[in-house]
């Protein structure tokens, strides 16, 4: 698939490319981003030429992960949202913002639009958030954008080589008042 460029009323969410590596760079040299999120640790310029050049490209080539850099109007990298595709019609979404940018909800703006993009133009039923537990920015993130979290998984993701456990919501559609590929029963609610 050929890059996606999304805009929201203060960003422009488009791919990055070689000429982001150095803004990339910068931004994952922060400990919050190390400590939260997937990215090697200590984070090299290797790693970020890789990321830019490398894996960025492919996984919109394959269809397998869509990565949007999250840039102001003035060109400036806010943040960095992925969205891997797990099956046909379920993703899994990650984020980080860039510390000079957090608390304004560039993020939870970003998330918003890139779900409903993967709703309407990706024919996704189900994105999911998983985050490892004690991340509270992120999961207000995702509450913020319309997550609803559905409890904790055991050993549910590997950070730095260890197995650790992790916090699980979704969006569905149907939450933002979109159609779904496939009809959704939800389980019968027992009352007490």
């Amino acid at each position: 698939m050929e890059p996606v460029t999304l805009t929201t009323p203060r960003l422009l969410l488009r791919t990055v490319g070689p000429r982001d590596t150095d803004a990339v760079y910068a931004a994952a040299q922060d400990t919050d981003i190390l400590r939260w999120t997937t990215l090697p640790s200590p984070y090299l310029p290797e790693h970020a030429r890789s990321f830019t050049e490398e894996i960025v490209p492919e996984g919109w080539a394959t269809g397998s992960t869509f990565t949007f850099g999250l840039f102001l109007p003035q060109g400036e990298l806010a943040g960095m949202l992925g969205l891997s595709m797990r099956s046909l019609s379920s993703a899994e979404i990650g984020y980080w913002a860039a510390k000079e940018h957090r608390g304004r909800g560039f993020v939870t703006e970003a998330v918003r639009a890139v779900t409903r993009w993967a709703f309407v133009d990706l024919a996704v039923d189900r994105v999911e958030w998983r985050a490892e537990i004690g991340n509270a920015p992120s999961r207000a993130v995702a509450e913020r954008a319309g997550f609803r979290l559905e409890g904790v998984l055991r050993s549910g993701l590997v950070h730095q080589g260890v197995r650790r456990d992790c916090w699980v919501g979704s969006l569905l559609p149907s939450d933002l008042e979109l159609p779904s590929t496939a009809p959704y029963l939800p389980a019968p609610t027992r009352h007490s």
